[in-house]
């Protein structure tokens, strides 16, 4: 609701092979992954994945996660480069601070060419349109 009421095109996906499956169609220009999916740790591999892939790569993604506050386990990141070894370039604790979160998304997002975005069905339409 966030992203959608400050003017993004939000497509979401439950796991990442479902993620990965929506890309093949439509290459989105962020991705905010949680870190527990499928596992506890899901979205290091699924972050992995992106910046493994040539056809991804470039793709800036953010890591969010209540694992710290459930489960008292403290994953973030204290440099860039702990932050590049988890290969995202953002990490949120949950709950998260839409303010922060929309600044950090303008900043990665800062320069980039318009793509076409993707649609809530996986359809690309001009990024813009509505």
């Amino acid at each position: 609701m966030i992203l959608e009421r400050a003017g993004y095109r939000v497509v979401t996906a439950a796991e990442p092979q479902a993620a990965l499956k929506k890309m093949a169609h439509c290459k989105p220009d962020l991705i905010i992954s949680d870190l527990m999916m499928t596992s506890i740790d899901s979205g290091f591999s699924f972050a992995r994945t992106i910046k493994e892939d040539p056809n991804y790569a470039d793709i800036p993604v953010i890591l969010s996660t209540s694992v710290s506050s459930a489960m008292g386990l403290d994953f973030r990141p204290r440099t860039t480069a702990e932050t590049a070894a988890m290969n995202v370039d953002a990490y949120f604790d949950k709950p998260l601070v839409p303010a922060k979160l929309l600044a950090k998304i303008e900043e990665l997002l800062a320069g980039r060419s318009g793509r076409a975005a993707c649609a809530p069905d996986g359809d690309a339409t001009p990024a813009g349109g509505d």
